[in-house]
C-alpha cells in the first residue's frame, strides 16, 4: 500500500536550509546541516567520488543509493560529477517507497537541490528508470522499490550490477533495525566484485554498527564529522579505501562496550559482545 504524501512535511533547520520530515517515522532527513551540506561531506567527499569516477576513465561507475528518501544524496553526487569529462554513472536507488521523493519534487524550489534535475526525477518517478545526458557524460538511474533486505537476500541480487560505492542512509537502528543487521551487511558484502574495490559511507558511528561491519567482512574506519556527529563511518572491501582504520584503541573500547553485539534478528537491543563475536573480532585482519 502506498504511503500518502501527506505523511511528510517541510521543516526549516537552524541554519536556514529546508529538509523533509517523515511524520510516521518521526525523523527529519539530514538534520542540523541540511541535505546538501551533509551529502557533500558524507558521500561526495568521504567516498572520494570525484577522483574515483575520474579514474574510471569512462567505464561505468555503479552507485548503490540505499535509502533514496528525498534524493538529496543522489542529486548532490550528480552535481559534483557533472563537469567530469566522459563519465558514465549508473545509479540503483533502493527504498520501500518513492513517496518522500514525490513530496520533495513538489517542493523543489524551497528545498533548493533539484535545480536542473526536475525532469529526470519526474521520469524516474513515473517510469522507475531514466537515462539522460549529464554534461559530457551520461547517467542511468533506476529506482528499486520494496524491502531491501529481502531483495538483497534473494536470487535476484546476483543480477544486480556490483557497486563501486554505496550511500547507506537508512533510518536509524532504533527506528528501522531490519536495515542494520549482520545478515544484511554480509549479503551486501557478498555483492562486491573482488576485482572492483567498493567503499560505503554512513552517518552512524555506533560501536554496534562498526562491529557488525567488521564481522560481515568489511574493513572499517572512522569517517569525518558531519552536523552534530563528531565522526561517521567508512567501510570498504579494500583497506586502501579506508583513510583512518579503526585501531587497537577503538578495539579496546569495543571489547568493553555494553552495546557492541551485532543484531542477527531485526530487533533493536543493546548487548555486550558475546564470546563468539569477541573471538571473531579479535581475529579480524584489521587488528592482526
Amino acid at each position: 500500500m502506498s504511503i500518502p504524501v501527506s505523511n511528510y512535511q517541510l521543516v526549516q533547520l537552524m541554519n536556514g536550509s529546508w529538509s523533509v520530515r517523515s511524520l510516521a517515522e518521526g525523523e527529519t532527513f539530514h538534520p542540523v546541516v541540511g541535505p546538501v551540506a551533509e551529502a557533500q561531506s558524507l558521500y561526495v567527499e568521504q567516498l572520494d567520488l570525484v577522483r574515483r569516477v575520474t579514474e574510471s576513465n569512462g567505464k561505468e561507475f555503479v552507485l548503490w543509493d540505499v535509502g533514496l528518501g528525498a534524493a538529496a544524496n543522489t542529486l548532490t553526487v550528480l552535481r559534483a560529477l557533472q563537469a567530469l569529462p566522459g563519465h558514465k554513472v549508473r545509479i540503483l536507488s533502493f527504498d520501500h517507497t518513492a513517496t518522500p521523493l514525490e513530496f520533495a519534487l513538489g517542493n523543489a524550489e524551497r528545498l533548493g537541490y533539484f535545480g536542473g534535475y526536475e525532469s529526470p526525477v519526474r521520469q524516474l518517478l513515473d517510469h522507475g528508470q531514466v537515462q539522460f545526458p549529464h554534461g559530457s557524460g551520461s547517467v542511468d538511474w533506476e529506482f528499486l522499490g520494496g524491502d531491501f533486505p529481502t531483495r538483497l537476500a534473494s536470487p535476484e541480487a546476483v543480477t544486480l550490477p556490483c557497486p563501486d560505492a554505496i550511500l547507506f542512509d537508512a533510518y536509524s537502528p532504533a527506528r528501522n533495525p531490519v536495515m542494520w543487521t549482520l545478515p544484511l551487511f554480509r549479503d551486501l558484502r557478498a555483492r562486491i566484485d573482488p576485482t572492483r574495490p567498493c567503499a560505503m559511507s554512513t552517518y552512524s558511528r555506533a560501536t554496534l554498527l562498526r562491529v557488525t561491519l567488521l564481522l560481515a567482512g568489511w574493513w572499517v574506519g572512522a569517517g569525518s564529522a558531519t552536523g552534530e556527529k563528531e565522526e561517521t563511518t567508512l567501510a570498504a572491501s579494500s583497506l586502501d579505501l579506508v583513510g583512518r582504520p579503526l585501531d587497537a584503541t577503538w578495539l579496546g573500547r569495543a571489547l568493553r562496550s555494553k552495546s557492541a553485539e551485532p543484531m542477527v534478528e531485526p530487533e533493536y537491543r543493546q548487548l555486550p559482545l558475546s564470546d563468539a563475536s569477541r573471538t571473531l573480532l579479535l581475529q579480524h585482519p584489521q587488528f592482526r
